[in-house]
């Protein structure tokens, strides 16, 4: 190789650098544009090829600026792998990856090389090299001396080549332990400038500790299971009171190849201490006892029991004997309650019962006993409220972060101190090592540089003072990806030799003996970032809260078994804090309209039925209220008040206003009845209101009309007629008997002529005919004078037998209280 000989951290000799531009100046004329375009190239090492040339030492950042500028970054170089990750002296380390001509010119007579660099003596010299992208001859070490190349005859535009590279550890020149900057680099020429030069480079890091270190670095990971929130405030009507899930999302991470599947497949051989939002094991175990999803105004059975009981099954199995942190329940962000929610009445509260929450979950799910003492502010970041807020609830340890509670030194101290007065406990995790992962871990590439870079640390961190223990701890992203939590596996894996760190827990780390140099004091809130800051909670939404827990306050107290209602919607209260809303400000509103909403449903479920306008027939009068009940359970402690506006007209029970006791069973209705004494006629406006017990109006107010008269308009127009109708009645009777008592004074008068005659005539004929039988009717009698007979035609005056059914319509005037 051209630069085999070079010596290690420079760039090529003088000599060397002329030589090869005398060669590409004979290659052709066609060239000589393209080189007199960058006449830097072919300025003093070209006229000044001997020893004496001191300026071409100087001008060699130069050449490279011009080259960085327009060439080594025309091939993008990718390295995928890179084993061991930790290599010891007797082991060969290979390197594969992928070359790909960015560039518009085919890149020719390629070769792919190792380049391995001096021993990096900080952790600062680790983060320098990551941030350098084009490659600079005054930094970047010379290729590996005799080491492999994977050689490419061409390369066209856009196009990509494999390669792999191994070399024996003996090889690399590695001279003691420490952390090697490893690159990987093209070297080729294209048409435009037919010269080998670097094209393109990709560089990481390797961890070499061939022995155990004396003392090694206590490292505690944490591995964190949080989800967002799933559940709603509702359940179903059944005896389960099934919670009802606002969608199925999280089948998707529970599953095969999930994340809270692999986060649970990789942790369970991981020395790692878990970190769970007890929130999510509390929705995975409502899943797998049954559970239902909104499906637009429906509520669908879940299909996924079984999914859920497989994963709880796992998770307990990986927890058994190991440190469990259970955060308060639902993982409420404390920066946005001690920013905003604090001065709102009633937000802290609920941080307090989730706290208690959190211990009886976990062991109830898991059947184990956590830690419920740990905060754990978003990404570590503190300040003076929200370490306030975090010790409220009873954790007296704070999980924080170096990047927050930052320490002037030159090696990285332990991470527990006492903060602020001594009552706190920080445990201050590393921040280069806890966002080792929070790239895009899809690609190998991405994904090897951070194992690379978070082993080198760890290692630079040991080596800062070999000579003494510390206790180290990492709090990765809350919610990695798959990929993520794939490669903080691998990471840990690559430390399971131990041989400058051995595993520990965060209670072990938190007791563990503070360094005196180490920072106690806390940030000011004017260091608290701005980017964390705009993604919080704001005050609107715990109002919106507030609103809430009121109402559900107000509800509780009329029910008969209240904590069907409470827990659910004290959970869904938690939820809405929690830290999962940051960056989906929508959906955090939507969540809470839809708690509130069906809050509001519940309440309205009890309520006073209108009533029309009343009229009362009298001076006093019942009149009745009804109350229905729609809810599934009854309510009781509930007092009905009725008020008159005029208690001078119309008094109820005795007096002005009355309030009578209230209980209605589930599906049911109540008729509440009031006695109202009326003193003057007219109109009274009357309110129905319900209360609780304790004096306070529950729902809304029922207002209706008491028409108070003695003798109604209607009443005085039914006697009036009654009594006409008896009058004609009478006089038609009068009539009717004064004309059959003259017809039948006339049939007697006549009725006695006709006997008289017939005597004389019977006389004569009863001598001449003596004997002989009568004529049959011819004696028949006649009605008596004013009588009547008894099987003789209906009389005019007689009443109807049947008056007819009695309309059932409602009065044209209003609802009529009778007396």
């Amino acid at each position: 190789m051209a630069e085999a000989a070079d010596i290690k951290g420079t760039g090529p000799s003088p000599a060397r650098r002329w030589l090869r531009r005398t060669l590409t100046v004979a290659v052709g004329a066609p060239l000589l544009t393209g080189l007199l375009q960058a006449p830097v190239v072919t300025s003093p090492a070209v006229a000044a090829p001997s020893a004496t040339a001191a300026p071409s030492v100087t001008a060699a950042p130069s050449v490279t600026a011009a080259e960085d500028a327009t060439g080594s970054k025309t091939v993008d170089v990718s390295i995928d792998t890179l084993t061991p990750n930790t290599p010891v002296e007797s082991d060969t380390v290979t390197v594969t990856g992928t070359v790909t001509n960015r560039g518009k010119k085919a890149v020719t007579d390629a070769s792919v090389e190792l380049r391995v660099g001096p021993r990096m003596d900080s952790r600062s010299e680790i983060e320098q090299a990551t941030k350098r992208t084009g490659y600079r001859d005054d930094s970047d070490p010379s290729p590996v001396q005799d080491g492999p190349t994977a050689k490419i005859p061409k390369l066209g535009a856009g196009l990509s080549s494999d390669f792999s590279l191994s070399v024996p550890v003996a090889d690399l020149g590695l001279d003691e332990a420490g952390v090697y900057q490893l690159g990987v680099s093209l070297t080729g020429q294209t048409s435009d400038r037919p010269y080998p030069r670097v094209l393109g480079i990709e560089r990481t890091f390797l961890p070499y500790q061939p022995e155990p270190t004396e003392k090694k670095t206590q490292l505690t990971y944490l591995w964190p299971l949080i989800a967002s929130a799933h559940v709603s405030a509702e359940t179903a009507t059944d005896d389960q009171r099934t919670p009802v899930f606002e969608d199925d999302a999280l089948v998707a991470e529970l599953r095969p190849g999930g994340r809270l599947d692999q986060m649970v497949s990789l942790g369970k051989n991981l020395p790692v201490t878990w970190v769970i939002d007890p929130d999510l094991l509390a929705t995975v175990d409502a899943m797998a006892n049954g559970y239902r999803v909104k499906d637009g105004s429906l509520h669908v059975p879940g299909a996924n029991k079984e999914l859920a009981e497989r994963w709880l099954d796992e998770l307990e199995k990986a927890v058994q004997g190991r440190k469990v942190v259970a955060l308060p329940f639902a993982d409420p962000d404390l920066a946005s309650l001690a920013h905003h929610g604090k001065d709102v009445p009633g937000s802290l509260g609920h941080l307090q019962s989730a706290t208690a929450l959190a211990g009886v979950t976990v062991e109830t799910v898991l059947h184990v006993q956590p830690s419920t003492d740990f905060a754990w502010p978003v990404d570590g970041a503190v300040d003076p409220s929200i370490v306030s807020v975090a010790t409220s609830a009873g954790a007296d340890k704070v999980i924080a972060r170096s990047d927050s509670v930052r320490d002037d030194l030159s090696y990285t101290p332990t991470a527990a101190r006492p903060l602020g007065n001594g009552s706190t406990t920080a445990v201050v995790s590393d921040a280069l090592l806890s966002t080792a992962f929070e790239g895009d871990m899809v690609r190998a590439e991405g994904s090897t540089l951070a194992v690379q870079k978070f082993l080198s640390q760890s290692l630079a961190i040991t080596l800062e003072q070999p000579e003494k223990q510390r206790s180290v701890v990492v709090a990765p992203q809350r919610m990695p990806t798959v990929a993520q939590a794939q490669t903080m596996a691998t990471a840990l894996r690559g430390l399971s030799g131990r041989r400058w760190s051995q595993p520990s827990d965060l209670v072990t780390a938190a007791t563990a003996e503070p360094d005196p140099n180490a920072s106690t004091a806390v940030p000011s809130g004017s260091r608290y970032p701005k980017k964390l800051r705009d993604q919080e909670l704001q005050v609107q939404a715990f109002r919106d809260m507030k609103t809430t827990r009121d109402e559900l306050n107000d509800f509780k107290v009329v029910l008969t078994f209240p904590d069907r209602v409470v827990t659910p919607f004290g959970n869904a209260i938690n939820r809405e804090t929690s830290t999962s809303w940051r960056g989906r400000t929508r959906a955090a509103a939507i969540y809470r309209g839809n708690v509130q909403d069906y809050l509001q449903r519940l309440t309205k479920g009890i309520q006073l039925v209108d009533k029309s306008d009343l009229t009362l027939s009298g001076r006093s009068a019942t009149i009745p209220v009804t109350v229905q009940n729609k809810l599934v359970q009854g309510v009781d402690h509930l007092v009905l008040r009725l008020v008159s506006n005029n208690g001078n007209r119309l008094k109820i029970n005795g007096e002005r206003a009355a309030e009578l006791p209230v209980k209605v069973g589930a599906g049911h209705s109540q008729s509440v009845k009031f006695d109202a004494t009326a003193a003057v006629n007219g109109q009274v406006p009357v309110t129905a209101q319900l209360y609780t017990e304790d004096g306070t109006p529950y729902g809304k107010p029922m207002s209706f009309t008491v028409k108070v008269s003695e003798i109604t308009p209607t009443v005085m127009l039914v006697i009036a007629g009654g009594v006409l109708l008896l009058v004609l009645a009478g006089v038609r009777m009068y009539t009717q008997r004064k004309r059959l008592a003259a017809q039948s004074a006339e049939a007697e008068a006549a009725e006695t002529e006709t006997t008289d005659s017939g005597e004389e005539s019977g006389s004569a004929e009863g001598a001449e005919k003596a004997g002989e039988p009568e004529e049959a009717g011819s004696a028949e009698p006649g009605p008596e004078p004013g009588g009547s007979d008894a099987e003789g035609p209906e009389q005019p005056s007689d009443p109807t037998p049947d008056t007819g059914p009695e309309s059932g319509d409602p009065s044209a005037t209003g609802e009529k209280v009778d007396r």
